[in-house]
């Protein structure tokens, strides 16, 4: 008999998180990353293990703990960009 590992947490969402998540998923400006993002968060509310979601989303296993477990910790806060290390940029985008 296979071993499982820990059971992921259970994602229970606000009708205010839905709405924001599902905005992040279908809006064309979002960042790529901030719309997957939501998209996992979507999946793992509606049910399922991380190997399952991945499976529906055509992502690495590994991915969708990571955000599943961010998400439980820091709720939407957590799928936000994280300022990233090194160098200041000198030059902004105007």
């Amino acid at each position: 008999m296979a071993t499982r590992g820990p059971r992921p947490a259970d994602i229970v969402l606000t009708e205010t998180e839905r709405v924001e998540l599902e905005g992040w998923s279908r809006r064309r400006k979002t960042a790529a990353g901030l719309a997957v993002r939501s998209r996992i968060i979507l999946a793992a509310a509606d049910g399922g293990s991380n190997t399952e979601v991945a499976q529906r989303l055509g992502l690495n296993r590994g991915t969708v703990r990571r955000w599943r477990d961010r998400f439980v910790e820091d709720r939407c806060d957590g799928l936000l960009d994280e300022p990233r290390p090194g160098r200041p940029r000198t030059i902004d985008d105007d």
